[in-house]
């Protein structure tokens, strides 16, 4: 398993909550388990402890994304940084695949869960995950969803870094926005254009007609 798969770990973790929605899907130890994905062992750790410790480390690492999509590169390292030092991780060499061509082990790097609780293991994933990302590609490239009220975090791997938005269908409903901004301009121009017209005849002195 690549590093970066572990980078879905944040985004996952930080759109279970949409502040200007005032909706929040972290309301159970349920929904903390689902947020595991296949990862079933650590997932059976959590306890209805983990709900809130997981919205203190969601508020968290929405910091890093708000302070990336806002142009500070600093805070968002630093705000990572901090998560990195409170939650490390263990990494691993694994081979639970093997190469189809010589039936040996496809080894690979892994990142095994903390021990301790769920918050932990899940923190610490997310966190190195998002950090391989970071460097990867470019603090610039951990985004928030231009499409209010969205605001929903993502990870831009385009080649010409110029994704906006979460989801596509986020991006259609911005565009709609936009077209429709667009005729509403035209409409109330043509409307002003008209009105000046009227306007002009109406106060035109006989005479100079």
């Amino acid at each position: 398993m690549e590093l970066a798969y572990y980078s879905d770990y944040a985004v996952r973790l930080v759109n279970t909550e949409e502040p200007a929605r005032n909706k929040d899907s972290l309301t159970s130890v349920e929904a903390v388990r689902e947020l595991f994905g296949v990862n079933q062992q650590a997932a059976r750790r959590a306890t209805d402890a983990d709900v809130t410790r997981f919205r203190s480390v969601r508020a968290r690492l929405r910091a890093v994304f708000e302070a990336a999509d806002g142009g500070d590169e600093t805070l968002a390292v630093d705000l990572l940084n901090s998560l990195l030092l409170e939650f490390p991780v263990s990494p691993q060499i694994s081979g639970h695949d093997l190469r189809d061509e010589d039936g040996k082990p496809d080894w690979h790097m892994h990142l095994a869960d903390h021990p301790s609780n769920a918050t932990a293991g899940y923190a610490a994933i997310a966190a190195m995950g998002l950090a391989f990302h970071l460097t990867s590609y470019d603090v610039g490239r951990l985004g928030l969803c231009e499409a209010a009220p969205c605001r929903n975090a993502y990870l831009d791997t385009s080649t010409n870094r110029s994704r906006r938005y979460c989801s596509d269908r986020c991006a259609t409903r911005a565009n709609v926005a936009a077209y429709r901004a667009r005729k509403r301009l035209e409409t109330e121009r043509a409307a002003a254009t008209g009105r000046s017209a009227e306007t002009a005849q109406v106060t035109t002195p006989h005479s100079d007609r």
